[in-house]
């Protein structure tokens, strides 16, 4: 069964998809995940907690895509390329990932402040949902340390650079979607282009060689 916090959670996604966060109930909340209200409010202290306690679980979710997609084969400028397209898709797909890479809240998501708040819950998850929340410098910064390690081999501090320029081009397409003149993988067609432009060689951008 799921833990009672993650189908809280679910159930406050699910909400915040059919109405903007002002009108999302706790009570309706509790009452879709099917535990008590007692027990969300047990779990995120108040209607607060249980924003930055979403958003907090969108921004782990992003990184882990991240992750992902820095494992798929091929050299590091296809690894960047797949990051730019999850970057992309995870915005398209999720309102609250688009607010987080972007800094743009609407009026229909939860109107937060991304510095820590003074928290006294007992549940270490809340805790670290009411400490300081990514900006968008921060996702930044997560993702071309990510990527630098995982491309760069020996050389990540010379292949950051590139990474931050790739998450920063994937941004843009975030932003402002490409035409589809450019073609279907827009995305990547764009990042592979500005990787050669920058003369990114596969020295810099190729995973650390396999040990015995």
């Amino acid at each position: 069964m799921m833990p009672a916090r993650e189908s809280l959670l679910d159930a406050a996604f699910a909400a915040l998809a059919r109405r903007p966060w002002a009108a999302v109930r706790m009570v309706d909340v509790a009452s879709a995940a099917g535990v008590s209200r007692q027990t969300l409010y047990n779990e995120f202290g108040s209607k607060e907690g249980l924003a930055r306690a979403l958003v907090r679980r969108e921004a782990d979710a992003y990184l882990a895509g991240v992750e992902r997609a820095l494992r798929v084969p091929g050299d590091g400028r296809e690894r960047l390329v797949a990051v730019a397209e999850w970057t992309v898709s995870a915005a398209r797909g999720n309102a609250v990932v688009r607010a987080l890479l972007t800094g743009c809240w609407s009026a229909s998501l939860p109107s937060l402040n991304l510095a820590a708040v003074a928290s006294s819950s007992a549940v270490p998850a809340q805790r670290r949902a009411d400490a300081a929340l990514p900006s968008p410098g921060d996702l930044v910064a997560a993702v071309r340390d990510r990527a630098a390690a995982a491309v760069g081999g020996g050389n990540g501090g010379e292949a950051a650079p590139v990474c931050e320029s790739a998450v920063r081009l994937a941004l843009s397409c975030v932003v402002a979607p490409p035409g589809e003149g450019i073609g279907g993988g827009a995305v990547g067609e764009l990042v592979r282009g500005a990787l050669h432009r920058q003369g990114a060689d596969r020295e810099v951008l190729s995973p650390p060689p396999d040990r015995p």
